[in-house]
This record gives structure tokens, C-alpha cells and sequence, in this order.
């Protein structure tokens, strides 16, 4: 089939369905409170949604532990319920896309069932089974979740590889029949009408065989096995032939979640005469706030490293492959807490910070409560968290000695719960969200954020994410144009250009809570004789020979 690239003038909302609005009042948000919910959706003019995963699991990581990939999660609804969705949001013109999680399943996955049930099972080499080593694990190899990556099975007497948590069993891609099993439920959502899939870790389906120990860094409990299942030697094989059997018959967009990525990398991915899959998300802007070793130790960002990390991806990608571009999703903390100022300036910052974003090259995505400033939360106790990620690694650096008030700010800076308390939508009970007692506290502050004060006020983050994304619309130089950083070891200036012919876009963003005077007459002049379409305080202070941009302040010019 003929592939449009539709997708790079899209703008992608994700939904993490169980925290974004429940229609049946058992605390849990579902599919037909998505489906209440799609005019909202289409009034912020987005294109397509992400929904995250909304198949049969038992939910020892929210739904990314499956257990049926051809049926509904009980608590979401039916299979009529995702039918009606799909069919809602194509009349209103959104697409779907969905979370294709084929690096591992749910131990309770039929699969994993009969693998499990004996050493001579058909089903074995659908995943990797191996003796211990002298007594121990096959490897040394630590679980992403925390503890080891291998799980002992009594009966058997062999171990199976979890890189995740030991209830997501890792598939093993180099047997056939397991290739051929994914391809034809690929085919049975795309049948239905899917618009695409956002592919869960796909940079880990391919291991290096004999599956080495890894280098065990200092103060490391377990060896790093990532040089052994990130893109591993046979990952671009097996996406050529995911796009030959599967994709390639459909006009879809496919974007790759691929952690340790480079950009020669992407290139590679996303090119699109590889054929493999239309852009991927990296993370590197992401780990540029942890220490070393682990995004739970903390540290500040350093703005030049953000800018530079930036440039290096627009630069790399341009017209060679496709960048995605986001801030948050249902991993990461909210972008207005980790980079901006939640309190006396969330709204300016949270504009700002959505502008850097929406002016480059690549497509973006807003992840739900994003487009109106929702903050992280700090639950009192440990046990009000739910993440499996959070709380094995509470329960492992207590082990290790570790404060309990040490670990909790850790948490409350980068746990994923931050990302997934309740949508907020009025200043009622529990924001809006149910009617019943939600699955996870709803962040206290509901009663000052929500969509219900953000649709009443023209002046909202909502409003401005509207804005840029009818921009992305309008303007094809947002789609086309070049990338230039400008004003490169400024510690608190986000500046670039983007050009493509005789336009030129010129993105100013304020990254601190202080004033920035800018008097470069260059820069002067390209202002002086351009149009403003982008601002977050009410008057731009540009005078003949300078401009002063205030706290969290953004402006963006566009000279023809």
C-alpha cells in the first residue's frame, strides 16, 4: 500500500486509559469514558490518539503484562467497547494508534503457560528458558524493575529471562513461530482499522547469543546487560520483516520506544528506504537530570546540555529520517515539575516549555494533562504508590540501608506514578475522574488544575497548546524547515531558527526565573521587521535595540 507520511503533520495525545476518565464509577478509568471524552480531544485539535495498553492483563505493570492480546482488559470494557471507540473517533476525524508490547507477555499468557509446562513443550523456545550458572542465575544480568533478570522455576529446574518484572517473561524472536504469532495479531488490529502502533521497548527483541554477563558498575548489585539486548544484532532484520509481513500493507504510523539509542542509530530505524519503522523515541533528553547509573539519582539540568542533546537529534534526523518529540508520557514526570516552575509560574512555564517543543522538526506528543499543567504529585506514604518500577526499588535501597526520606524525594522527582494520578477534569470530587474511589490518588491539586477552568479561561495552557498545534497546520516550515541553535552556552536561553526558503522562524524561550536581556543586533533586526504568532505574556518588551525576555517567557517570530 502507498504510505502517505500523513503522520508528520500529526500532532499524537496520549491516553493512559486507566487514569483518564471512568464511565462506570469503579474507580478505574475505561474505554467508554475515552470515548465521552473525543469532542474534548478534537477541540485541542489533535490528530491521533495513543492509547496505552488496553488488552487482557492482570496489571502487575498496568497493562504492559499481557495476557490475551485479542481481548479487552475486563476493567476497560469489551471488544464492542473498543469497536465503538474506533468507529467515534474516525468520525470525528482522530485516529487510533495502539501500544504493540512484543518484547515479552504476562506469565499468564497461554504461551508462557504451556512453555512452562515441560522442557520438551512446543511452546519453550517462545521464550528464553537456561540452566543455572554454578548454582546461580544463567547471567548476571539485573532487571530494569530491579533484583535479578531470571526467575528460577522449581519444576523445570531452569531459569526464564524477565528483563522487567518477573511476571513479563521476555519473548525470544529468534524463533520463527513466535515471529509469525506476532505478525498475525499485528494484522487482526490493523484489519480492524487501527491506525498504527507506538512499539513497547522494540530495540530489546533482539539478544546476543549466549546471553553474557554484563559489566557490574561501581556500587552495582547486578551487571549491565544492555550491550547485550539493545540493538542487538538481528533487530533491523526482524523489523524489515515485521514491514514486509506486516506493515508495509497499510498507511500507518509506527513509532519505536528504543531507550540507548544514538542518532546513527535512528537514522537507521527511521530511513525510510530501510523500511523499518517512521520514527522512534529516544531518551537521552531524558537522563540528562540523573547522575550516573540510574535515573533516581538526581541532578539538576544543566540547560547546555539539553540544547546541545536537541541540536544533535533536529541536525541528524533532518531529511534523513523523522524525529518524535515529547516531553512527558506515562514514564516520566510532568514536564512543568522537572523543567519549569509548578508554582508561581506553571502557567507561563508550562507554555514555554510547550513552545520549544512544538516548533521543531519531528512529530509531537502531548501525554494526557500535559495541555493544562498537571504537576507531579507527593503522596505521604510509600504506600499510596502503585508503580511495580517505584516500589521495588524502594524495597531494595531500604534493603541497602538507604533513608526512607532519601528514596521518597527520589520519588517525587522522577517516580512514573507522577505521570499516571488521575486525569483532572472539574474542581469536584476526585477532580472529576469517577464517581467512585479511584484506583490511585488524584493529585490535591484538582481544585486549582483542571480542564473544566482551562476551557472557561482563552488565557490557558490549553488554549496555547491549541494554538501550536493549528500552527504545525498552517505552516509548513515547522514540518520543513532547518535547525539552528543559537545563543548555545546561554545557561537559561533556548534560542533556535528554523528556515526553509526565504521563511525563517526564530523560537526564544526562557528557561529560568530570571529577566534576559538580548540586545545582538542581528537578532534585533530579524524581530524588528517580523511577525509575533507566539507569545505567553501579554506585550513582547522588543525596543529598537533590545529585547527583554521576562521569567518562563517565550516568543516566536516568523519573518517572510
Amino acid at each position: 500500500m502507498e504510505q502517505t507520511n500523513w503522520w508528520k503533520k500529526s500532532v499524537v495525545y496520549q491516553i493512559y486509559p486507566r487514569s483518564f476518565y471512568d464511565a462506570d464509577g469503579d474507580g478505574i478509568g475505561d474505554i467508554a469514558g475515552i470515548a465521552q471524552k473525543l469532542d474534548y480531544l478534537k477541540e485541542l485539535g489533535v490528530d491521533v490518539i495513543w492509547l496505552s495498553p488496553v488488552y487482557d492483563s492482570p496489571n502487575d505493570d498496568n497493562g504492559y503484562d499481557i495476557r490475551d492480546y485479542y481481548k479487552i482488559m475486563d476493567e476497560f470494557g469489551t471488544m464492542a467497547d473498543f469497536d465503538f471507540l474506533l468507529a467515534s473517533a474516525h468520525e470525528r476525524g482522530l485516529k487510533i494508534i495502539m501500544d504493540l508490547v512484543v518484547n515479552h507477555t504476562s506469565d499468564e499468557h497461554e504461551w508462557f503457560v504451556r512453555s512452562k509446562s515441560g522442557r520438551d513443550n512446543p511452546y519453550r523456545d517462545y521464550y528464553y528458558w537456561r540452566d543455572g550458572k554454578e548454582g546461580r542465575e544463567p547471567n548476571n544480568w539485573g532487571s530494569i524493575f530491579s533484583g535479578p533478570a531470571w526467575e528460577y522455576d522449581e519444576a523445570s529446574g531452569q531459569y526464564y529471562l524477565h528483563l522487567f518484572s518477573k511476571k513479563q517473561p521476555d519473548l525470544n524472536w529468534e524463533h520463527p513461530p513466535l515471529r509469525k504469532e506476532v505478525y498475525r495479531m499485528m494484522k487482526f488490529w490493523l484489519d480492524k482499522g487501527i491506525d498504527g502502533f507506538r512499539m513497547d521497548v522494540i530495540n530489546f527483541i533482539s539478544k546476543v547469543d549466549g546471553l553474557p554477563d554484563g559489566a557490574v558498575e561501581e556500587g552495582a548489585l547486578y551487571g549491565n546487560g544492555s550491550p547485550y539486548f539493545m540493538n542487538g544484532l538481528r533487530i533491523h532484520e526482524f523489523l524489515r520483516e515485521m514491514n514486509e509481513e506486516v506493515l508495509s500493507k497499510y498507511d500507518i504510523l509506527t513509532v519505536g520506544e528504543m531507550p540507548g539509542v544514538r542518532v546513527d542509530h535512528a537514522k537507521a530505524y527511521t530511513a525510510p528506504e530501510n523500511k523499518e519503522v517512521n520514527m522512534i523515541f529516544t531518551f537521552e533528553h531524558m537522563g540528562l537530570d540523573s547522575g550516573p547509573g540510574e535515573k533516581w539519582n538526581l541532578e539538576k539540568l544543566d540547560l547546555v546540555d539539553l540544547k546541545e542533546n536537541f541540536e544533535k537529534w533536529q541536525k541528524g534526523l533532518h531529511g534523513v529520517g523523522w524525529n518524535s518529540l515529547y516531553w512527558n508520557n506515562h514514564d516520566q514526570p510532568r514536564i512543568v515539575s522537572r523543567f519549569g516552575n509548578d508554582r508561581e509560574h506553571r502557567v507561563l512555564s508550562a507554555k514555554m516549555l510547550a513552545t520549544c517543543l512544538h516548533m521543531l522538526h519531528g512529530t509531537p506528543y502531548i501525554y494526557q494533562g500535559e495541555e493544562i499543567g498537571m504537576t507531579n504529585v507527593r503522596f505521604e506514604s510509600i504506600d499510596e504508590y502503585k508503580d511495580v518500577e517505584t516500589l521495588n526499588m524502594y524495597r531494595e535501597k531500604r534493603g541497602q540501608g538507604i533513608p526512607h526520606e532519601k528514596i521518597m524525594e527520589s520519588i517525587y522527582v522522577k517516580g512514573r506514578d507522577n505521570a499516571r494520578t488521575p486525569m483532572q477534569w472539574t474542581s469536584g470530587p476526585n477532580g472529576g475522574f469517577t464517581d467512585g474511589t479511584p484506583w490511585i490518588g488524584v493529585n490535591p491539586r484538582y481544585k486549582e488544575i483542571n480542564v473544566e477552568k482551562a476551557l472557561e479561561d482563552k488565557d490557558s495552557i490549553f488554549y496555547h497548546y491549541k494554538h501550536l498545534i493549528g500552527l504545525r497546520k498552517e505552516l509548513d516550515i515547522i514540518t520543513t524547515g532547518d535547525f539552528n541553535l543559537l545563543y548555545r552556552s546561554h545557561p537559561a536561553l533556548f534560542a533556535y531558527e528554523r528556515r526553509s526558503g526565504d521563511e525563517k522562524l526564530v523560537v526564544l524561550c526562557n528557561f529560568g526565573d530570571e529577566e534576559i536581556e538580548l540586545d545582538e543586533e542581528n537578532l534585533i533586526h530579524e524581530a524588528t521587521g517580523a511577525e509575533v504568532i507566539v507569545q505567553n505574556y501579554k506585550e513582547v518588551q522588543l525596543e529598537q535595540s533590545r529585547l527583554v525576555l521576562r521569567p518562563y517567557e517565550t516568543v516566536v517570530f516568523l519573518k517572510k
